[in-house]
């Protein structure tokens, strides 16, 4: 498969510069030599304990942490070899959905606002009536009804939230997304829902997703593959059913015995997600 999203010998570190008194200062490095690659329509498992640099690497992957060394390719390009304005270009290719959406969805702007100017600054609509059709089609697609279109993120529930969060990242229509925790704090049935909207998205669109998740019963049902980090370093990878069925590393082991995992039912999502 050929990759969509690649880092090679990725080197991230944080507090780095110059200092008048003492000279160059190293800053601590949080990521040290990663080489890590999404392909088209794939979606791949990012797991690790707290600290362990998964957070990092997926905002390096999007380009919003500076590699200290190594590089990061979208497509083929570079992300360090791009103007300003070309990354700005690029970024409606690559999308971000947060843990919590309260945090990223400004409390004063309507649905609709928050839906229909990132169309119209990337200019994917001729006019605003363009981009609120566009809006709508998403909304239907996400689940939620248009009535939500004039409401504020907090008349919301934390599952309608989390579908905004998704909608406003697919409105314009990137080629990969990265998911930091976005079914952490959900309740279970919301969680079947969320990730099956996720994956029928995925599978319609061809959109490749990275997914940073601690749990890993959620890892091993939704993605194609897994990475395993800890301190800064990928410690295992491959296909999830090949590495929850026989890891290789210590230290997935130790992750899988700290929380025992249920038996993989393949019809969980369905269940969990009805229609409507």
């Amino acid at each position: 498969m050929t990759a969509l999203v690649q880092a090679e010998r990725l080197e991230v570190a944080y507090g780095a510069g110059r200092s008048l008194l003492r000279g160059a200062r190293p800053g601590v490095r949080v990521l040290h030599g990663v080489d890590f690659a999404v392909g088209r329509g794939e979606i791949v498992g990012i797991v690790g304990e707290s600290g362990s640099g998964k957070t990092t690497l997926g905002r390096a992957l999007l380009g919003l942490v500076p590699p200290s060394a190594g590089a990061v390719r979208f497509d083929g390009t570079d992300l360090a070899s791009l103007s300003d304005e070309a990354l700005r270009r690029l970024r409606r290719r690559m999308q971000m959905i947060f843990q919590d959406p309260m945090s990223s969805l400004n409390p004063r702007h309507t649905i609709r606002r928050i839906l229909v100017e990132p169309i119209l600054l990337h200019g994917l609509e001729p006019d605003r009536a363009a981009a609120e059709r566009r809006v709508r089609r998403t909304l239907d697609r996400v689940g939620l009804p248009a009535t939500a279109l004039d409401r504020n993120p907090h008349a919301l529930s934390g599952g309608q939230r989390q579908r905004v969060g998704i909608a406003r990242a697919v409105v314009l229509e990137p080629d990969f997304v990265l998911a930091d925790e976005v079914v952490s704090g959900l309740d279970v049935s919301t969680q079947a829902q969320v990730l099956d909207l996720l994956f029928s998205l995925s599978r319609e669109m061809g959109l490749a997703i990275g997914f940073i998740s601690h749990d890993l019963s959620v890892i091993r049902a939704f993605c194609d593959r897994v990475v395993v980090m800890r301190e800064g370093r990928i410690v295992e990878e491959g296909a999830c059913e090949s590495v929850f069925a026989a890891p290789r590393d210590s230290y997935t082991r130790m992750l899988m015995d700290a929380i025992p995992l249920p038996e993989v039912d393949p019809d969980w999502l369905m269940r969990e997600s009805p229609v409507g």
